[in-house]
């Protein structure tokens, strides 16, 4: 009976294929993860709750798939919509009232949107 050996099976990291700019777009996304599990935390098991919850899920699931190369070509062209549909779905909710915390997300998701389309662009 073969046996197989488990330590080198699953994902492992990928960080040797990685650039600057994947750096850069990890770190967004990873900053606008913990801010929305923050926020799905602050609102509870509401609908909202679960919603920031879900988004920082997404975000940071899609940062650890780049790090472990795990179909990155397609991560990149998920998360050009899905922040773009995070950044109007912020402006409808809360215009004209922005905070400063919601500002400063959606500059990192704009930051992030840039990097997507650039790694994308080289790939």
């Amino acid at each position: 009976m073969a046996t197989q050996n488990t330590a080198n099976s699953g994902l492992q990291l990928a960080t040797e294929s990685m650039t600057p700019l994947h750096w850069i777009g990890v770190v967004l996304a990873v900053v606008t993860g913990v801010l929305h599990l923050g926020l799905g935390a602050s609102f509870g098991l509401s609908g909202f709750g679960i919603s920031f919850i879900v988004a920082g899920i997404a975000f940071l699931g899609g940062a650890a798939a780049i790090v472990v190369d795990y179909r990155r070509r397609l991560f990149y062209l998920l998360g050009i919509p899905f922040t773009l549909g995070q950044i109007v779905a912020w402006y409808v909710v809360n215009a004209p009232s922005f905070s400063p915390l919601g500002l400063a997300d959606k500059a990192v998701q704009v930051a992030f949107v840039v990097v997507l389309v650039l790694l994308l662009r080289r790939n």
